[in-house]
């Protein structure tokens, strides 16, 4: 089943309440974009994790091939050119 990026984002949204996302691709291989608080004080591996966490079950399940990710807090994205 090929999931659309309004997919990706849905099953994200819940994860990352009040973040601002953005999900863009197809056919398996995700971007993903995501500034929210949650990451304050994260190591970049954690806040991976959550992402992989958030989607696991599509990853497993072979819906999901690629995902890659620029994750970061409100004030990073803020000094982000």
């Amino acid at each position: 089943m090929a999931l659309q990026c309004s997919d990706i984002q849905r099953l994200l949204e819940p994860a990352f309440s009040g973040a601002s996302i953005e999900v863009q691709g197809g056919e398996g291989k995700y971007q993903v974009a995501i500034v929210s608080p949650a990451f304050e004080g994260q190591s970049r591996v954690k806040r991976q994790q959550s992402v992989y966490k958030a989607l696991n079950a599509q990853i497993q399940s072979g819906a999901i091939h690629a995902v890659s990710m620029l994750l970061s807090t409100p004030q990073e994205a803020a000094v982000r050119p």
